[in-house]
């Protein structure tokens, strides 16, 4: 059964896209720990990040540094913190989080809720700033 990144990599559940090409997808977290939390993954179902051969892994990571620094651009923060934890959703993902503090990227700590316009607003602030 297909994971829900792959439905949304099939445009049968809709996401907060920041970017995209032909092997990967960055989008919006819609349960984030703060502004800006960023889910990027490969296009490819494989559910362990460590299972991923070793150019799409790498490719993966090239990716996510593009969409980091886009991130650090227009969010306020000092970085934007990298976490893998693998096991919410069985797809390989990475997430990237705008920090200031070590607590910002606490995975224990309430997600925040937003409404569908701010996320559309970071969104488009964030993709704004990959073109630049």
């Amino acid at each position: 059964m297909a994971t829900i990144f792959t439905k949304i990599v099939n445009g049968e559940i809709p996401c907060y896209k920041i970017a995209e090409d032909e092997r990967y997808l960055a989008f919006l977290d819609i349960n984030p720990l703060v502004k800006g939390h960023t889910l990027v993954i490969p296009k490819k179902e494989v559910d362990y990040l460590f299972d991923l051969d070793d150019d799409l892994i790498a490719g993966l990571h090239v990716f996510a540094k593009k969409v980091a620094r886009a991130i650090d651009k227009v969010m306020d923060c000092k970085r934007v913190g990298v976490a893998v934890l693998g096991l919410e959703v069985p797809h390989a993902h990475v997430h990237l989080i705008p920090i200031n503090n070590l607590y910002d990227i606490d995975f224990s700590r309430p997600k925040l809720k937003l409404d569908p316009e701010e996320f559309v607003t970071i969104a488009k602030k964030i993709t704004a700033a990959l073109a630049n």
